[in-house]
C-alpha cells in the first residue's frame, strides 16, 4: 500500500499542493489530468526522485519520505523507454538483477520468465535501435518488473504507441497486474486507458487532487464542473435550485429540471445522454422530466448517433441507428425528451 500525506512540492512551473492519496496494496491506480497538472511530479516524488517540501510518503506503513530511490524498491517506466543502446534486450531486462549481484543462472531464468510473459523471447538478442516502439516498451516493462518491486509507477507508458500496439499492451499490463499482484500507479491522458485498467482513478488539476473514486463513479458523479468537463460528460447545466417535496427543482434557464438529490442554491446539473429517451409523441410515465423541442443536428458516430435537441436549452441524446431509422428522425423534426429525476446528478 502507498499512502501520501499532505505532500507539497514546488518546482516553479510544476507543483503539488497538499496531496493526500491512498493506494491499496494490489490496486491498479490511475492518475489523470491536463498537461501541467502535476501528475509526473507526484509519480517522481513517490519514486524518490524529488523530496517533498512538506508531507510524508509511506510504503506498506514504512515511512520512505527521505529514503533514496534505490532503497524504495519502486520502479518507474517512462513513455520514452530509456533503454541502454549498447545492451541487448536481455541485458537491458536483467540490468537490475546484475546490479544486485544475482547469479547468472537465476538472472537468465528470470529474464526468460518475464520475456515469455510479455511475448518478447524472440527479441532477447537484439539491440534497442532495431526494436519497434511497442517492443522497446515491452523490454522497458520487463526490466521494471523483473526485480519484483513493491510498486510499479508508469508515466504515460502507452502514449507514443500506435493504436493497435497500445491496445495489446493495455491487455498485457492488465495480465501482469493480475499475475504479479503488484501495486501499480499509472499516469495517463487517456480516459480509455483509465477505464480499462483502473480500479481507482484520481483527477489532478493545478497541483491538487480534484476527485478520487472508481472510474465509473467519477464519470457518472463528477463533483465539479472541471471534473465533468475533463471526463467528457455531456448535458451540464448551470441553474438555481429550490427544494419542493424533498426534490430539487432547478431553473436551468427556461426549463425546470427535477432531481431526486436535494440541493439548494446555485449548482450544476448533469444528465448522461444514454439516460434520456426520445420520442415523437409525449410519453406517459413516472419520469418527472419531459420536454418538447426540435432536432437541431444528427451526429453520426457509427453504431450510435448523437442527437442535438433544443428544448429551450440544448440536450445531447444518444440513440442507435436502428432507433433513428424506426422513428424516421431527421433534422428539424419535433420530438419529446424524457428522463427520470434520479438520472439528474447535481454538484
Amino acid at each position: 500500500m502507498i499512502r501520501v500525506e499532505n505532500i507539497s512540492k514546488n518546482l516553479g512551473e510544476f507543483f503539488l499542493t497538499d496531496i493526500n492519496l491512498e493506494v491499496n496494496a494490489i490496486d491498479y491506480f490511475m492518475i489523470v489530468g491536463p498537461t501541467g497538472a502535476g501528475k509526473t511530479i507526484l509519480l517522481e516524488t513517490i519514486a524518490g526522485i524529488y523530496r517533498p517540501d512538506k508531507g510524508k510518503i509511506f510504503l506498506n506503513d514504512h515511512d520512505i519520505t527521505n529514503a533514496p530511490p534505490r532503497d524504495r524498491n519502486i520502479n518507474v517506466v517512462y513513455q520514452d523507454y530509456m533503454l541502454f543502446p549498447h545492451l541487448t534486450a536481455a541485458q537491458n531486462i536483467g540490468f537490475g538483477l546484475r546490479s544486485r549481484k544475482i547469479s547468472k543462472t537465476v538472472t537468465k531464468r528470470k529474464i526468460n520468465e518475464v520475456a515469455n510473459l510479455l511475448g518478447i523471447s524472440h527479441l532477447l538478442c537484439r539491440y534497442s535501435d532495431t526494436l519497434s516502439g511497442g517492443e522497446k516498451q515491452r523490454v522497458s516493462i520487463a526490466r521494471a518488473i523483473i526485480t519484483e518491486p513493491k510498486a510499479l509507477l508508469l508515466d504515460e507508458p502507452l502514449s507514443a504507441l500506435d493504436p493497435q500496439t497500445k491496445d495489446k499492451l493495455r491487455h498485457e499490463l492488465k495480465k501482469i497486474h493480475l499475475l504479479m499482484k503488484t501495486t501499480i500507479i499509472h499516469v495517463t491522458h487517456s480516459l480509455e486507458e483509465a477505464f480499462f485498467l483502473g480500479d481507482q482513478i484520481a483527477l489532478l488539476d493545478k497541483g491538487k487532487i480534484v476527485q478520487v473514486g472508481e472510474p465509473k463513479e467519477v464519470f457518472r458523479k463528477p463533483n465539479s464542473k472541471f471534473t465533468a468537463d475533463f471526463m467528457g460528460v455531456d448535458n451540464i447545466f448551470k441553474g438555481k435550485s429550490t427544494i419542493i417535496n424533498g426534490a430539487s427543482h432547478i431553473d436551468a434557464g427556461g426549463i425546470t429540471i427535477v432531481s431526486t438529490t436535494p440541493a439548494y442554491g446555485n449548482l450544476f446539473a448533469s444528465i448522461r445522454p444514454e439516460e434520456i429517451f426520445v420520442s415523437k409523441q409525449p410519453i406517459v410515465s413516472s419520469a418527472r422530466n419531459s420536454f418538447h423541442g426540435n432536432v437541431e443536428n444528427i451526429i453520426d458516430k457509427g453504431v450510435i448517433l448523437n442527437l442535438l435537441i433544443d428544448v429551450g436549452i440544448p440536450f445531447i441524446v444518444v440513440i442507435t441507428r436502428q432507433s433513428l431509422d424506426s422513428m424516421k428522425l431527421k433534422i428539424s423534426d419535433s420530438v419529446y425528451i424524457t428522463f427520470k429525476a434520479a438520472a439528474v446528478h447535481v454538484f
